[in-house]
């Protein structure tokens, strides 16, 4: 014959968080809402200004802006569907950043 035994296991409610917990959900919560306002700012469109020296830097592309003189935006702009071909025909090679 072989012995067996029945767990029983007693449904208890929840107790009431303490204040330290209900703290660190504050907190936890709010560290939410920061990533998710960053994370809508870096989807946010490109801004122009126009440097000390009189170039134009384009903001929210990375870190840092790029910056370029007038002249060479429109070299760069010229170029751009060899760029984009470029692009294309080694996308599967290239890094890309979110």
């Amino acid at each position: 014959m072989t012995d067996t035994k029945q767990q029983t296991t007693s449904a208890t409610p929840a107790a009431e968080p303490s204040a330290e917990i209900r703290e660190l959900l504050a907190q936890l919560e709010a560290a939410n809402a920061k990533i998710a306002a960053m994370g809508a700012k870096s989807l946010q469109s490109l801004t122009v200004k126009r440097s000390e020296k009189g170039a134009v830097s384009v903001y929210g592309l990375g870190r840092f802006p790029v910056t370029l003189y007038a002249s060479q935006w429109d070299r760069l702009a010229a170029e751009l569907p060899k760029v984009g071909a470029f692009i294309k025909a080694n996308r599967s090679t290239l890094a890309a950043k979110s």
